[in-house]
């Protein structure tokens, strides 16, 4: 059972040693986590090990965390630092893998499906995991800025406020970081639409 304490009374306790209720900001967390990042990244088996990565990270600040912000303020922003590290690190490796060549996995191709009798015609579903694809590989060429925004806004639904905090910039920063990424994945996807 998940308890009622807000995210900084948890944060307070991790600072203090307490690991359940760090096991508890991670539960409550996770999914975001992985998901902000495998949009970033477009990998979703390396979201998983970057997640361990921020939250490490997270218990690790935990003697320095101050909550001057909302507690997802502080950690997306450690998300985005994680992510930006990733982008360096692959920028220096450059030297493509197997995996890195193969398509990149998405969560909802990963499982087993059952078809629905009264589901959609699968020439309409794939269409659209097309279109799905095409819109991530999209987000994943715009510039750094506007691809996070784009991420905390569209998919966390973080408003501009905390993705202004996230990202070191106004608030008018971040709409026109977020008008310039929606043109470019407009031009981008004109022929989907």
């Amino acid at each position: 059972m998940a308890s009622t304490e807000t995210d900084v009374d948890l944060m307070q306790r991790v600072r203090a040693g307490d690991t359940n209720a760090f096991r508890e900001l991670v539960e409550r967390h996770q999914r975001a986590v992985i998901n902000v990042i495998h949009r970033g990244i477009g990998d979703a088996w390396e979201a998983e090990d970057l997640a361990q990565r921020v939250f490490v990270q997270v218990y690790r600040s935990a003697p320095r965390y101050k909550p001057s912000a909302k507690f997802t303020t502080w950690l997306f922003t450690i998300v985005r630092n994680t992510v930006l590290n990733e982008y360096r690190r692959r920028s220096r490796h450059a030297a493509d893998s197997l995996e890195a060549m193969a398509q990149p996995s998405r969560p909802d191709s990963v499982g087993i499906q059952i078809t629905d009798p009264q589901a959609a015609d699968p020439g309409e579903a794939m269409a659209q995991r097309e279109l799905q694809d095409r819109i991530l590989e999209a987000i994943e060429r715009l510039p750094e800025q506007q691809r996070v925004a784009v991420i905390l806004c569209r998919y966390e639904g973080l408003p501009y406020e905390e993705i202004a905090q996230v990202l070191k910039c106004s608030v008018s920063a971040v709409k026109s970081l977020l008008h310039r990424a929606r043109q470019t994945l407009k031009e981008e996807l004109r022929g989907y639409y």
